[in-house]
């Protein structure tokens, strides 16, 4: 995916969000995933995108 794409699909998904915390956990997750993808952040040497919440 480019740069672009991550900010559309992004975007989209943050159209989606209602404010109702329990409906828009998954969605903010999703958020969450394409949001570090874009911005690079991984731990090193490490297979998960993020060791502090899971993801």
């Amino acid at each position: 995916m480019t740069t672009e794409e991550l900010q559309q699909e992004i975007a989209a998904l943050e159209a989606q969000l209602t404010g109702d915390m329990f409906t828009d956990m998954e969605i903010k997750d999703q958020i969450h995933n394409l949001q570090m993808k874009l911005n690079g952040v991984k731990p090193m040497d490490s297979h998960f995108d993020c060791v502090g919440c899971g993801s």
